[in-house]
């Protein structure tokens, strides 16, 4: 009686176990799908964001009224939501402080 119970609880535990198994792997597929269409959605959002950056620039003037050449700039938003215009040799050294003083706050 001691052996039948215990191969009951063993057969048992293999079946939660399969059961278990089954549900991963369906969570694993719709979890697939769903970074599928997250990736789909990020590059859908990356190409209008590159179309906006692209019009901006074809919008923008320098002083003397020639266009601004985006490959000499970028455009830069702030933490208190202004927007810029500034030279990619300063937005570069920009980033840099603002990497070593998260890194120093722990952000």
């Amino acid at each position: 009686v001691a052996a039948q119970k215990c191969r009951k609880r063993k057969l048992n535990a293999i079946l939660n176990l399969e059961e278990d198994v089954c549900n991963l792997q369906t969570q694993k597929e719709s979890l697939k799908k769903e970074h599928s269409q997250c990736s789909k959605l990020i590059n859908q959002i990356k190409q209008k964001l590159n179309n906006l950056y692209h019009d901006i620039f074809s919008r923008l003037r320098d002083d003397q009224g020639r266009p601004v050449n985006p490959g000499q700039y970028v455009i830069h938003c702030s933490s208190n939501g202004s927007v810029f215009i500034i030279p990619k040799h300063l937005a570069k050294s920009e980033q840099k402080q603002d990497n070593r003083k998260e890194q120093m706050t722990g952000d």
